[in-house]
């Protein structure tokens, strides 16, 4: 759990890194998510790693939230960002980085296996850290895009590759479509070198590629039709088009950019 807390960390100091020297203009520099400008990210970052917060530390504050949440979730919804447009640039970030911190101190109190409430389903605190990191990196993906910013990658990718096939059969269910019997081999060549894998050797489909790309993918940031990835059979295929390694309504992803 501390490794992981690290590897969290780690991620959010690197998006700091990008946001903690931006002007006025470039905070309101418009991103790939519609509507949304880069404060509109960190906003969202600081309001759930905030929640995230609550849920470990005041779970049955956290659970009234919740229903207020379900009672009206399109007002819910739209806070986030409403708090974030309110507040100066130095403002949202001494917010983001004081809610980041409170998260960070209260998951490395838990064991891997502890469970917290969430918006679905209880989730387990190593699982709930992972997501936390996903989306760091996918939101600040989006910042990176917007501000045309090349980010490096590291090996903190594997949590996220990890998240991503674990995720397929929920991204089947939450389409209402049967989830596939037959395994899909993932094999991604990490950051520094080494090769992760996942899923049966012997299996018909598989995937294979830059673990930055599969990440990216499964993120919803590109078509897989826009990375290196290399994509056999047709399960594996129909796998990546619907790829959702976050919680949620089902979306859909970005368009081949050709299209």
């Amino acid at each position: 759990m501390q490794h992981l807390c690290n590897d969290l960390e780690a991620e959010q100091r690197s998006l700091d890194d990008i946001v903690g020297q931006l002007d006025d203009r470039e905070w309101e520099a418009p991103t790939p998510a519609e509507g949304w400008a880069v404060r509109d990210q960190i906003s969202h970052l600081a309001y759930y790693d905030e929640r995230g917060r609550q849920a470990i530390d005041d779970p049955d504050g956290f659970r009234a939230h919740v229903a207020e949440v379900f009672a009206d979730p399109v007002r819910a919804f739209a806070i986030p960002e409403e708090r974030g447009r309110a507040m100066t640039p130095a403002e949202l970030l001494g917010w983001w980085r004081e809610a980041r911190a409170s998260i960070a101190e209260s998951l490395r109190a838990l064991e891997p296996s502890d469970r917290m409430p969430w918006y679905g389903p209880d989730m387990g605190a190593r699982s709930f850290a992972t997501a936390r990191l996903m989306e760091t990196w996918a939101h600040g993906q989006d910042v990176a895009d917007a501000l045309g910013v090349q980010r490096l990658p590291t090996d903190r990718l594997r949590h996220i590759c990890h998240l991503g096939v674990r995720t397929r059969g929920f991204s089947y269910a939450i389409r209402d479509r049967e989830v596939p019997e037959s395994e899909v081999r993932v094999e991604l060549a990490s950051p520094s070198g080494e090769v992760w894998s996942w899923g049966a050797e012997d299996a018909v489909d598989r995937v294979s590629g830059p673990a930055e790309d599969f990440c990216l993918v499964v993120t919803q940031r590109r078509h897989v039709d826009d990375t290196a990835l290399v994509v056999e059979g047709l399960l594996a295929r129909d796998w990546l088009e619907v790829a959702q390694a976050f919680a949620g309504m089902p979306t859909t992803g970005p368009a081949p950019r050709g299209s």
